[in-house]
């Protein structure tokens, strides 16, 4: 067994024994204050598991931060505190890159790059980022994947399974059992850098006519299945601009940046599961850059058209269509008091859309996106025994919640009903199945029905 064999199965031990600890740690005081009939410290619990998976980083607390954003998934103070943590893992040093870039591209590797900094520039959850020099004098932005990898996902997998069902027995308002599935299949999906070049592809086809918004191009000769290099794309953060910009240029990038989450939806069926701010940047005429296509979910036409139908159901207040909307969704089982409840949080992310008038995205600037009402629909769901929610409810709600944040900050006042309406009156629904397969193939990737 090689130095860096042992290595791993050491930190996979600790990374059990770690996570192992802080999930056990809330489980025991959770299941304790339950037997003893005492209140449960919900605040400690979670400020402890904060800490705990901060300190970790990886995919479980890649996890965590998606987990932050889906009502009911986790309690108000847990989504309060997990939604804090940022994906920003130390960088690994020179000795990892040298051995990294080896095993991808041949000890020549060197000899691909006119310039390579020994400093990552960005370091992430999953990976590093180092920004290089090719060959033909181009910028660009090679992203090495850390070692071993696919056994810490599967170790973090394992743990957010224990800790999901401690919290099920504690809690019966939300089954996990698909946003745990969701989130098994998105992040070992990451894992495969080849998987996500098709994305990029994909993704620079679905936004090639948006001038607002610019995907970075993948250089096939400096990629691998845990090396992804792409054009280089400056432009400046998301909170910095928000603090610096005028007002127009705010409003200019939150159409933006709705454009870019949506266009792909509505047109063809796919969206970008992670508006992490790390993900994105803003140049000075207001146009986007998007980054890392690692999550991204195709849905089924008929997600796609539920989304839709709701809207126009809530329009209407009418109660069969939107039960109806729901099923497509994936719901089961709707009865009139779960669809009384899916409406309240329906009704807050539909709301901006309703009314044609400019407005901003929220009434109240203050607080986590949609925490309040998030945790009006958990008391409900407890008391009328819970929900399971779909699979393909999760990265859809961890877009509208992102963007919705990205938009507060923006202080963006826009109609958002008319510029919905533009959105959807582009695209023919009943011609998506047909465009989705002819992209979706196009880039090596298949449409599951």
């Amino acid at each position: 067994m090689s130095d860096d064999d042992r290595s791993s199965v050491r930190g996979r031990i600790g990374r059990y024994g770690r996570v192992g600890f802080a999930v056990g740690g809330a489980a025991m005081r959770m299941a304790g204050s339950r037997y003893l009939g005492r209140v449960s410290d919900h605040e400690r619990n979670a400020t402890d598991l904060k800490v705990a998976l901060g300190g970790l980083k990886g995919p479980l607390m890649k996890a965590a931060q998606l987990l932050a954003t889906i009502p009911d998934a986790l309690p108000a103070d847990y989504a309060r505190e997990l939604a804090e943590l940022q994906a920003n893992a130390p960088a690994m040093g020179w000795a990892f890159v040298r051995r990294r870039m080896t095993s991808e591209l041949g000890p020549d590797w060197q000899t691909r790059y006119t310039e390579f900094p020994r400093e990552a520039s960005h370091a992430a959850s999953l990976g590093q980022v180092h920004a290089a020099t090719d060959l033909e004098g181009r910028k660009v932005a090679s992203k090495l994947q850390y070692p071993d990898m696919a056994s810490i996902v599967s170790a973090d997998l394992n743990q957010l399974k224990l800790a999901f069902s401690v919290y099920r027995r504690y809690d019966p308002a939300i089954d996990p059992t698909q946003i745990y599935a969701e989130l098994a299949e998105r992040l070992t999906e990451e894992l495969d850098y080849l998987h996500e070049a098709r994305n990029t592809r994909l993704y620079g086809a679905m936004l090639a006519d948006e001038t607002g918004v610019h995907v970075p191009e993948v250089i096939d000769e400096l990629s691998a299945s845990r090396l992804l290099t792409t054009s280089w794309l400056e432009g400046q953060p998301m909170a910095q601009f928000a603090e610096e910009a005028n007002l127009a240029q705010r409003e200019a990038a939150a159409l933006n940046m709705f454009r870019a989450w949506y266009v792909p939806f509505y047109g063809y069926g796919v969206i970008h599961g992670d508006p992490h701010l790390g993900n994105y940047s803003v140049n000075e005429d207001a146009s986007i850059n998007l980054y890392d296509f690692g999550c991204i979910r195709v849905f089924p036409p008929r997600f796609v058209e539920g989304v839709v139908e709701l809207y126009h159901a809530l329009r209407t207040d009418d109660r069969d269509r939107a039960a109806h909307a729901y099923e497509r969704w994936g719901f089961e089982n709707i009865s009139n008091e779960l669809l009384d409840t899916l409406n309240i949080w329906a009704g807050f992310l539909y709301r901006p859309l309703m009314e044609d008038k400019v407005q901003r995205i929220q009434e109240s600037a203050s607080g986590t996106y949609g925490a309040t009402v998030a945790s009006k629909v958990h008391e409900q769901l407890r008391k009328i025994g819970g929900v399971t929610p779909p699979r393909e409810f999760v990265l859809m709600d961890r877009a509208a919640i992102g963007l919705g944040s990205v938009f507060l900050r923006l202080r963006a006042e826009l109609n958002w009903h008319q510029v919905f309406h533009k959105l959807i009156d582009e695209y023919d629904l009943d011609g998506l199945t047909q465009r989705q397969r002819g992209v979706l193939e196009e880039h090596g990737l298949e449409l599951l029905d």
